[in-house]
C-alpha cells in the first residue's frame, strides 16, 4: 500500500488566541503520522504565529504548495481557532488535491476570551467561502474534533480513501488489448471522454500479444517465475502441459506490456482467438495480475477496468469483475455474481481449481480453453460499481452488499458468489434504465461513500447510488 503524504495548513484569525496554534502544530502532525502517513508543513517562522490569516500569508502558503507539488496527496486545513476565510482561499484555491476541513472543539471550561476557539463557527465560514469560490473540499462529522480523538482517526481513514481514489483517477493509463468482441456492444466506451478526465487508453492488437507469447523463451527467469506463481494459486490436475506453458507465456507478456506502457489497469479480448490460437483462457492470469495491483477486465471492458482501479484504490485491495448473472431462487435481495474464473485468489475461498472453459466448449470444442480458476468468492462486505460514457460524460454507479456463504449448485461453472444487496431489484432496474453494463466491479469492504465523494467532487464523474434512490 502506497504511503500517502498530507500537507498541513493552520488557519488563524487575530481576534482569537494565537497561542492555540502552537499546540495544533504539534498535535496534528503527530496524529497523522500515527496513522502511517507522512506530513509536510510550512516552517513556523514563514508567517505570523505559524498559521495563515491574511491574503499575503495565503500567497506564501500557495507558493509552499507549488514548490512541493507532486509530493503530497491532500491538504488538511486545521482550524485551531476561528480561522480567516480570505487567507484560506488565497492559500488553497490552486491546491489541486482534496482538502479536509478540520476544526478543533471548544472545551466547556475554556470559553473565556483567553482560550475560546470558535472553530465551530469558523468551519462553517470557511466552507461557505470555499463554496462561493468553487473550491472543492471534504467536511465530515462530527463538526469539530480533536486530532487525538478516535473520530478524527475515522475521518482520516475516510479522507485517505478519497485521496487514494483521486490519486488513481487523475492520471491513469489503461491498456486495451484487442478489439471489442463484435457482439459485446455493452462494453463500448468513449475514449475522448476518458481522456478529458485524465484517463489515457493505449491499445494493442491481440495478434501482437500472441506473437509476443510465442517469442517468450522457457529458459528466461521471468518464465520460470510465472510458472511458480501460477502453480501457487490453484490446483492444476488434468491441465495439459501445453496450456500451462501458454498461460505462463501470457503472464510474462502482460507484465511486460503493463511495464512498457505504465498501465494502471487493462482490458483484454479474452475469446475466442486466444483459445483457437493458443489453447487457453486468460482468466487465472488476469486474477493474479489483479492481486499484484493491476486489475484486468474481461471482454475489453475498459470502463470496468477504470472502475476496478478506483475501487481498489479506495479499499487498498484487489478487485474483480463479475457478471450480474443469476437470480437466487425468489429472493429479491440476492443474486449470483459470476465470471468464468478470473477473480484474484485473495478474494476467493479455497480450494481453487484451474479448468477448461465449459461454456466456450460449445463453440470451440473441449480442451482449448484451459485457464479458468474455478471457485467461490469469500463471504464478507463488498462495494460494487460500474462506469460508462454518455454524451461526453463519465457516468457511474456505486453500491454496497454482502457476499454470503449461501450454497451454489456444485455443477455451477467458473467463479461465483451469492451476493445479498439491499434493494437489489431497484438497483437492477436503475442499471437497465440508465444503460449500464452487465458487468460489475467489486472490492472488499464498505468504501462507497469515500469513492463517491472522490469521483463526484474531485474527478467530475456523474455518480448515482441506486440503493439510495427513491421513487
Amino acid at each position: 500500500m502506497h504511503t500517502m503524504t498530507y500537507a498541513l495548513y493552520y488557519g488563524n484569525r487575530g481576534f482569537f488566541p494565537a497561542s492555540l496554534i502552537a499546540g495544533a502544530r504539534e498535535e496534528l502532525p503527530r496524529a497523522v503520522r500515527a496513522l502511517g502517513h507522512e506530513v509536510i508543513q510550512m516552517e513556523a517562522g514563514a508567517t505570523r504565529h505559524g498559521a495563515v490569516e491574511t491574503p499575503e500569508e495565503g500567497r506564501r502558503y500557495a507558493e509552499f504548495l507549488a514548490q512541493k507539488r507532486g509530493t503530497f496527496h491532500g491538504v488538511i486545513l486545521s482550524l485551531p481557532n476561528f480561522g480567516d476565510e480570505t487567507g484560506a482561499v488565497a492559500a488553497l484555491r490552486d491546491a489541486g488535491v482534496p482538502i479536509l476541513v478540520q476544526a478543533y472543539p471548544d472545551e466547556m471550561d475554556k470559553m473565556g476570551p483567553a482560550s475560546r476557539r470558535d472553530s465551530f463557527c469558523g468551519k462553517l465560514s470557511i466552507m461557505d467561502v470555499f463554496h462561493q469560490n468553487g473550491i472543492p473540499f471534504t467536511a465530515l462529522a462530527p463538526h469539530t474534533v480533536h486530532p487525538g480523538h478516535a473520530r478524527f482517526r475515522e475521518n482520516m481513514t475516510y479522507f485517505d480513501r478519497v485521496c487514494r481514489v483521486v490519486r488513481a483517477g487523475r492520471r491513469m493509463t489503461v491498456g486495451a488489448l484487442g478489439a471489442r468482441t463484435t457482439p459485446f456492444r455493452t462494453v463500448r466506451i468513449d475514449e475522448l471522454a476518458l481522456e478529458r478526465h485524465g484517463i489515457t487508453v493505449e491499445t494493442m492488437d491481440m495478434a501482437d500479444v500472441m506473437d509476443r507469447m510465442r517469442a517468450v523463451k522457457p529458459r528466461e527467469a521471468a518464465y520460470g517465475e510465472k510458472r511458480r506463481s501460477l502453480d501457487s494459486v490453484a490446483a492444476w490436475d488434468g491441465v495439459p502441459e501445453a496450456a500451462r506453458d501458454s498461460l505462463a507465456r501470457l503472464f510474462v507478456v502482460l507484465e511486460d506490456i503493463a511495464r512498457e506502457m505504465s498501465l494502471a489497469a487493462m482490458s483484454i479480448r479474452c475469446w475466442t482467438e486466444i483459445q483457437k490460437e493458443m489453447g487457453i483462457s486468460p482468466c487465472v492470469v488476469n486474477g493474479i495480475m489483479a492481486d499484484q495491483g493491476i486489475p484486468v477486465a474481461c471482454e475489453v471492458d475498459t470502463g470496468s477496468a477504470v472502475m476496478m482501479r478506483l475501487l481498489g484504490a479506495a479499499a487498498s485491495s484487489a478487485t474483480a469483475i463479475m457478471d450480474w448473472n443469476n437470480n437466487y431462487g425468489d429472493d429479491d435481495d440476492r443474486c449470483i455474481l459470476f465470471h468464468c474464473g478470473n477473480a484474484p485468489s485473495s478474494l476467493m475461498a479455497a480450494p481453487w481449481k484451474v479448468t477448461d472453459h465449459a461454456i466456450l466448449q460449445n463453440s470451440i470444442g473441449p480442451g482449448r480453453g484451459f485457464g479458468c480458476n474455478q471457485g467461490r468468492l469469500k463471504p464478507g462486505a463488498f462495494t460494487f460499481g460500474g462506469l460508462m460514457s454518455e454524451d461526453g460524460r463519465l457516468k457511474a454507479y456505486l453500491g454496497q452488499g454482502t457476499m454470503t456463504a449461501d450454497a451454489i449448485p456444485g455443477n455451477f461453472f467458473g467463479v461465483a458468489g451469492v451476493a445479498r444487496i439491499p434493494r437489489l431489484q431497484d438497483v437492477l432496474l436503475h442499471l437497465g434504465n440508465e444503460g449500464h453494463r452487465h458487468h460489475v466491479a467489486l472490492t472488499p469492504g464498505e468504501v462507497m461513500a469515500s469513492t463517491r465523494e472522490a469521483m463526484t467532487k474531485y474527478l467530475g464523474y456523474d455518480v448515482t447510488t441506486p440503493q439510495e434512490l427513491r421513487a
